[in-house]
Formats: structure tokens, C-alpha cells, sequence
């Protein structure tokens, strides 16, 4: 298996990962109704963090930090 496929198979896992994280985020958030909300947005390997709260967005962008450093990684393995 030559190291293309095995970039386009690590995509199509990771598409297909995300989608289950973010149903299984909608499924666990939808009895709180606490109104916190946060998220990451990359743009390339860089994370901009966004949230309700201090403690939301600080984790927010811990999160973003392992996913550019995931990204950054990987991108060198292929």
C-alpha cells in the first residue's frame, strides 16, 4: 500500500471520526441547558478559540493546540 492511500485512508477515518464526535457531542450537550458554549476554529495549523466563559475558551484552546500539533505531526509522517 503505497503512502498515498494511507494519507487518503487517514482521512477518510478522520471525516468519519469527527462526524461521530460531534453527533455524540449533540447527544451528550442536549439535557444541559446551562447555555455554555465554546469551540475552535483552525485556520491551517492555527487554532482560534472562541466561548461563553474564561474557563471554556482556555480549554477551547488547549483543545485547538493538540489538534495543530496532531496535524503538524501527521503531516510529516506521509
Amino acid at each position: 500500500m503505497s503512502s498515498s492511500q494511507k494519507a487518503i485512508q487517514a482521512g477518510i477515518l478522520l471525516i468519519f471520526l469527527g462526524f461521530v464526535l460531534v453527533f455524540l457531542g449533540t447527544i451528550l450537550s442536549a439535557g444541559d441547558s446551562g447555555g455554555n458554549f465554546g469551540g475552535v476554529l483552525l485556520i491551517g495549523p492555527i487554532p482560534i478559540a472562541f466561548g461563553s466563559s474564561p474557563e471554556i475558551t482556555s480549554t477551547m484552546l488547549w483543545a485547538g493546540v493538540i489538534i495543530a500539533l496532531i496535524y503538524l505531526f501527521t503531516r510529516r509522517m506521509f
